[in-house]
């Protein structure tokens, strides 16, 4: 009798288990059709364009009612007494993402840039998305001027991979005329969505 009622537990429980990973498989397979292929754009690496804007510190305050100069007196105030958040420097000091080319260039994988734009896809061996990837691309290229497709074996440039935090394959990176990444994405990503992704490089 009490073994009938454990077995019955055990039964229960197991079915559940089923139902649960059942639903996690398909919300992770849902999740993964609506992100594959999708570009986003790319985060600066960490402090470049940080002196563009700074925060106001405690002894550079916004000036106050009392500190401005009286209604419709001329007066522009100098770089010196605006707070340093809205001071705008110039185009030469502001800094430029970095090029991929520059961030591998000790890794040992040499890209050749196109004029105007750069796909570069990381593909594996035993990928089929990257088939995929690899005619899309390859047509894109062929029919944009100016633009060529770069394809790298991430089995064989793992230390680029690391370098350029490139998580699965395929991956592909939208680079403009100087090498610097536009945007990325993972999974095979369609025709229209490489075409929209390549205007904000080629623009």
């Amino acid at each position: 009798m009490e073994a009938s009622v454990v077995v019955r537990v055990l039964m229960t429980a197991g079915a559940w288990v089923l139902i649960v990973a059942v639903v996690a498989a398909v919300g992770f397979g849902l999740y993964r059709a609506s992100t594959d292929g999708r570009f986003r754009g790319t985060h600066r690496v960490a402090g470049a364009g940080s002196d563009r804007e700074q925060p106001v510190s405690a002894d550079e305050h916004a000036p106050t009612a009392a500190e401005l100069p009286p209604s419709g007196a001329e007066h522009a105030p100098s770089d010196a007494e605006l707070p340093r958040s809205v001071v705008e420097l110039p185009p030469s000091v502001v800094e430029l993402p970095p090029s991929v080319v520059e961030l591998v260039e000790t890794t040992g994988l040499e890209i050749d840039l196109g004029e105007r734009a750069t796909l570069l896809q990381f593909s594996s061996a035993f990928c089929a998305p990257c088939r995929a990837t690899r005619r899309t691309l390859t047509e894109v290229a062929a029919a944009v001027p100016g633009v060529v497709h770069v394809e790298v074996d991430a089995e064989h440039h793992l230390e680029a991979v690391r370098a350029l935090n490139v998580l699965r394959t395929p991956t592909t990176l939208v680079l403009d005329a100087r090498g610097a990444e536009i945007a990325r994405a993972s999974g095979a990503p369609r025709k229209e969505q490489v075409l929209s992704a390549l205007e904000a490089a080629v623009g």
